[in-house]
């Protein structure tokens, strides 16, 4: 590892530690050549697929957008912010176990709608309406009665 203060090669470790969760290692490292110290972290390099857009061209997969687009969906609603985390962390796991190199911003939005669906009903109303892109009256009414209980019978 390069010394960030003088550019060296000749660095040593001399302390490693692992976050909370494990998934992170914390390395403090010594530069030989100057004797500075400077930190470095070291986590797994997950692979998500490429997301084509409706125009054809690709892009990288972003977890922040993922997670704007929700948090738009959601906003002023009662949902915590653990549970957009959770939804988050499943769409990604999702697109990790199917193992596909590219997903299509159509596949990407129905997890997304699936998700919301789960957390809150009026968010996947508004993330629906812009989605799906209502043509009119009828077939909000349709999205709305996807989601509504049905009546129990007497």
């Amino acid at each position: 590892m390069k010394c960030p203060f003088c550019g060296a090669e000749d660095t040593a470790v001399a302390d490693t530690r692992l976050n909370d969760d494990g998934d992170v290692v914390r390395r403090r490292r010594k530069c030989n050549a100057c004797d500075k110290r400077f930190t470095t972290y070291e986590r797994a390099e997950i692979q998500l697929p490429q997301v084509i857009k409706k125009n054809g061209l690709r892009t990288e997969f972003t977890r922040g957008k993922l997670r704007a687009s929700l948090e738009l969906a959601l906003r002023k609603r009662p949902v915590a912010i653990e549970s957009v985390d959770a939804a988050v962390a499943g769409i990604e796991e999702i697109l990790l176990s199917a193992g596909e190199r590219e997903v299509s911003t159509q596949q990407l939005g129905e997890l997304v709608m699936r998700e919301l669906k789960k957390l809150d009903k009026v968010a996947y109303i508004r993330f629906a309406s812009v989605y799906r892109n209502f043509e009119d009256v009828d077939a909000f009414s349709r999205a709305i009665r996807e989601v509504s209980p049905s009546p129990k019978k007497k």
